[in-house]
């Protein structure tokens, strides 16, 4: 039980970390600019703004999936933490993967905008 409480909070603990290193490459208030986009330009700018994002999010995730082959691959080096590093790569895959996805839909989103914009 304490081993499934420990992996828990190292997952959060990581996932808090990520979201607090993302804010550096939100300069800017995205709700305040997503409400106020009413230009082609203006929504061909977001949309290439979550492009970025996602293809940002994409090589986190790679890296982290580099990490857990190593630490699959040569787990005897981690001792009993190695299980634990596991579950804290596998989780911080998860959520690079679904950043990465909710930042293209919507990329997606701000492409079709900007086609419709006068």
């Amino acid at each position: 039980m304490q081993t499934k409480t420990f992996v828990a909070v190292l997952a959060i603990l990581g996932l808090l970390a990520s979201c607090a290193q993302m804010e550096r490459y939100h300069p800017m208030d995205m709700t305040q600019a997503v409400q106020s986009a009413k230009t082609r330009a203006d929504h061909e700018a977001l949309a290439k703004h979550y492009e970025d994002m996602a293809q940002m999010m994409q090589e986190k995730m790679q890296k982290h999936k580099r990490m857990l082959e190593q630490y699959e691959a040569e787990s005897y080096h981690y001792g009993r933490q190695a299980d634990d590093l596991k579950g804290h790569t596998q989780a911080l895959i998860r959520f690079y993967e679904q950043a990465a996805e909710a930042n293209m839909n919507m990329a997606a989103s701000h492409r079709k905008m900007a086609a419709e914009a006068k």
